[in-house]
């Protein structure tokens, strides 16, 4: 038996998601030893993780961001190490841009450091809790596809 969302508060929901998100998010870079790390920049070397090779344009489309804004955030990541600008070979006038080793090893870290703390999270909660986090794992992860593919 399914059960019936239609009374689901959506707004409460979606209001949920991103202050979880939001507390999840902010924990991560200094705990993980890798010194604080604007949202901004965060979000778009975790693009770049997901679409090595991407432009600005393609960057700034995928995060819904103002191309001068991305290219601002981009100067930060490269001044850092963690991404580098390759030209394309099939235009020159085309910059592609790229994680480096130390933007994996960091993005590795954060990651790591984010899954740390809700898992220690997780184990204060009740089993009810947590079997209902564990069913919902499929329908937010649908949930983020179809959200990022709007």
């Amino acid at each position: 038996m399914h059960p019936d969302f239609s009374n689901i508060d959506r707004s409460e929901l979606a209001i949920t998601l991103r202050e979880l998100a939001w507390t999840v998010h902010r924990r991560a870079p200094e705990r993980a030893g890798v010194g604080p790390i604007p949202t901004t920049e965060l979000v778009l070397l975790g693009q770049i993780m997901e679409t090595p090779g991407a432009t600005v344009g393609e960057l700034s489309q995928a995060l819904g961001l103002q191309q001068p804004n991305t290219s601002a955030a981009l100067r930060v990541l490269v001044q850092r190490g963690l991404v580098s600008r390759e030209t394309s070979e099939s235009d020159r006038r085309v910059s592609r841009i790229v994680p480096t080793a130390l933007a994996a090893s960091e993005h590795r870290a954060i990651a790591e450091e984010w899954a740390g703390s809700v898992d220690t999270v997780l184990d204060g909660l009740s089993a009810t809790h947590r079997a209902s986090l564990d069913g919902a794992l499929e329908a937010l992860q649908a949930l983020d596809r179809a959200l990022r593919d709007r």
